[in-house]
């Protein structure tokens, strides 16, 4: 468990404590790849993943420690490499109203980032480590989680284009794709602070549940959004021939539809009247709702501090785009 003598943080503080450490890691790279490390930094998101690091690592008293901060910054830094690599693949111009890598420097420079952006990360979770049970845990589990994302994205590649998939590989696609680092994330803070494995197990359970509703929310939103508001490209998701839940549905029940499909000759305005008729977005955010009560119940059965019980359900409305 945590070390006695390590520092304490609130949540605030432990939360901007994460962004100065990312922001660190990214400015004070080498030279030669400082430039692109700093235009990462001008964009980055949310950190809701860090969010679930440091929620999850507080104490009774809502306290974190230091090594929770480090790793939330880890897992932070290693989605911050998954999005540089999704826009190599989707060929993405804009990536939350900036120029994404791999427009503004290429293909090639962007994949060598990414790369280091990973071993940035392994070696910032490496520094929290100590030979505790929880980091030893920990040393097991990350890899695997991290070999899960990279699964995930090798199976949406290989169903690129695959009209017959069906919504079980789908979800089982987005479970690795992007529900893995969001469960990484819960597992590793309630790693640093719980003793009892199962209910460690629980956060991890939670986690993943958060990570797909993040997913499915975002479906949706390549349907609803434009590109201002959702600052990234939308309507595009069927052009970069990735299948997601809405379509999938529109195909299970138009026939033709499908077929049309089949012969590669569906424009966008074909696509979203088949899913509005269908109701493909209903359906879709009907599966993740089925997530958000599952996550709620969950949140019950950890009965944890109210501050904490607090956080977590903050973080479950913002993946379900409640606030």
């Amino acid at each position: 468990m945590q070390n006695h003598e390590e520092t304490k943080l609130n949540y605030e503080s432990a939360f901007q404590q994460v962004k100065v450490e990312v922001d660190r890691m990214l400015s004070a790279s080498p030279l030669v790849i400082r430039s692109y490390t700093k235009h990462l930094g001008a964009s980055m998101g949310k950190f809701i993943r860090a969010a679930s690091v440091i929620t999850c690592a507080m104490d009774r008293e809502g306290q974190i420690g230091e090594k929770a901060v480090k790793l939330a910054a880890s897992i932070e830094i290693m989605h911050l490499a998954t999005l540089v690599h999704d826009d190599v693949i989707d060929n993405a111009d804009v990536r939350r109203g900036e120029l994404t890598l791999q427009k503004k420097y290429g293909k090639r420079t962007a994949v060598i980032c990414v790369d280091y952006l990973v071993c940035m990360a392994m070696k910032l979770a490496a520094s929290a480590s100590e030979k505790t049970d929880a980091e030893e845990l920990m040393k097991l589990e990350i890899p695997d989680y991290m070999g899960r994302v990279c699964l995930g994205e090798l199976n949406q590649h290989i169903n690129n284009g695959n009209i017959d998939l069906s919504v079980h590989q789908y979800l089982k696609i987005i479970s690795g794709k992007t529900a893995a680092l969001f469960e990484a994330s819960f597992f590793t803070g309630a790693a640093l602070v719980e003793k009892d494995r199962q209910i460690v197990k629980k956060y991890a359970k939670l986690g993943h549940n958060i990570g797909m509703i993040f997913q499915l929310t975002d479906d949706c939103m390549d349907f609803e959004e434009t590109e201002e508001t959702a600052q990234k490209p939308v309507q595009s998701d069927y052009e970069q021939n990735v299948i997601t839940l809405p379509l999938i549905y529109a195909f299970k029940n138009l026939a033709e539809f499908k077929k049309k499909a089949g012969n590669h000759d569906l424009t966008r305005s074909e696509i979203n009247q088949a899913v509005q008729m269908t109701g493909g977005l209903n359906y879709t955010r009907l599966v993740a709702q089925k997530y958000y009560v599952k996550s709620l119940q969950l949140i019950e059965e950890l009965s944890a501090a109210e501050a904490k019980e607090r956080e977590l359900r903050l973080i479950l409305d913002k993946a379900y785009r409640l606030i």
